[in-house]
């Protein structure tokens, strides 16, 4: 149970986190904001980071074996890394339509499914 809260924290953190970080690349399209300079920007990722952090925190003391959690230090960078990989994928495949999915993209994740595999090798 801790593995799946653990893991769905982490997701929901990613999604405002790919927001917080690349959103803004969007919302250039958007009239309202072509009135906010950089400064505006910064202010309103840091407002959509802050609920990144809501669930990130969670996410890590729920999942650390000290804490009680199934994961270690280690085992929850990993996961913590291919969660945000795939949320950035799907992010940028659906809202960046020139943005396409490719080969080298496909075969750094297996990479990282090895790494996945070679972190949680006992």
């Amino acid at each position: 149970m801790k593995a799946v809260q653990t893991i769905s924290l982490l997701v929901l953190s990613n999604i405002f986190m790919t927001f917080a970080w690349y959103g803004h690349l969007k919302f250039k399209e958007m009239n309202w904001f072509n009135n906010i300079g950089v400064i505006g920007v910064i202010f309103l990722s840091w407002g959509i980071a802050l609920f990144e952090y809501m669930a990130q925190v969670p996410a890590n003391r729920i999942g650390f074996t000290d804490n009680g959690g199934p994961f270690n230090l280690w085992q929850l960078k990993v996961i913590q890394e291919v969660v945000g990989l795939t949320v950035f994928s799907m992010f940028s495949v659906i809202l960046f339509k020139g943005e396409t999915f490719r080969i080298n993209h496909a075969v750094g994740f297996l990479f990282l499914i090895l790494a996945v595999y070679f972190i949680f090798k006992k």
